[in-house]
């Protein structure tokens, strides 16, 4: 997806239930022609979809990557499922990058978060 390697890493804040999240998990393919363009052009129609709230992505050295979409209702999640650049990029992930994927949607019922604060520095001796 995109770089963010200015921006620090940080989860999708908590937001007051209830609201919906999609997770995708898949194991891609040799074959990855094309996909990081395909993936950032998703990132950013998605952030289009009215009640669309964040999104989680991580990836393990063994292939695994996990996207969570945060919607606030299904009928975001419907709007995004429904998108027909989305599901264009569905049917070229089947036939092109994914070895295997699951899909998961569900209904948040509880949702907290937590960040530490920042520690002021003291300045060091010499």
């Amino acid at each position: 997806m995109s770089n963010h390697s200015e921006a620090p890493v940080t989860p999708v804040e908590a937001h007051e239930p209830p609201y919906y999240v999609a997770v995708f998990t898949a194991v891609r393919t040799q074959e990855q022609s094309g996909y990081s363009e395909t993936a950032a052009r998703m990132e950013d129609l998605v952030k289009d979809v009215p009640g669309f709230l964040g999104m989680d992505q991580a990836h393990t050295p063994g292939g695994l990557s996990i996207t969570v979409g945060y919607f606030r209702d299904a009928d975001a999640l419907t709007e995004w499922r429904g998108s027909a650049e989305h599901r264009a990029a569905q049917k070229r992930g089947q036939v092109e990058w994914y070895e295997s994927y699951t899909l998961h949607v569900a209904k948040v019922e509880r949702s907290h978060g937590f960040m530490r604060a920042e520690v002021p520095q003291s300045p060091t001796a010499s």
